[in-house]
């Protein structure tokens, strides 16, 4: 009876443990501002090195660290003539990681404070914190 016993709690912990939903990789996204780069790591493994564009003379981007706060698939600056940001992940206020189509200008400071991604670039990177959750996810922003 006790045998018998042991091995229902043993089954009940296999299955306990295969219904339970696997941990979300945290999403890490360090902005270098000196070097004009994004690095972004999923469960500590580094996947992408890209070019960004941030703040340029007279206006700043913030720096710290963050948790995304809202996103949009598109979006549309309310302040800078309805601009195009798609893939927009919002970090502090009004300001967001998006993509671009000015291509020219990343890897240099170009915007008015938010951080600027190729549009393939923001697109992946808007997916990768859908997939795993804005609060698996670290925005560190830096000089």
């Amino acid at each position: 009876m006790k045998r018998l016993i042991i091995c229902v709690f043993a089954a009940l912990a296999m299955v306990a443990t295969a219904m339970a939903p696997a941990q979300a990789a945290r999403v890490s996204a360090t902005i270098d501002l000196s070097a004009q780069r994004m690095y972004v790591s999923v469960g500590g493994k580094r996947v992408a090195n890209w070019a960004i564009s941030s703040g340029r003379k007279g206006y700043r981007t913030p720096t710290g660290n963050y948790r995304p706060t809202r996103m949009h698939r598109e979006y549309y600056s309310r302040k800078y003539n309805r601009s195009p940001m798609p893939h927009s992940i919002f970090f502090r206020g009004g300001y967001a990681i998006h993509g671009t189509y000015y291509l020219k200008q990343l890897g240099r400071p170009a915007s008015h404070g938010c951080v600027r991604l190729a549009p393939k670039n923001a697109r992946t990177l808007y997916n990768l914190v859908r997939r795993h959750g804005r609060g698996n996810t670290r925005i560190r922003i830096r000089y």
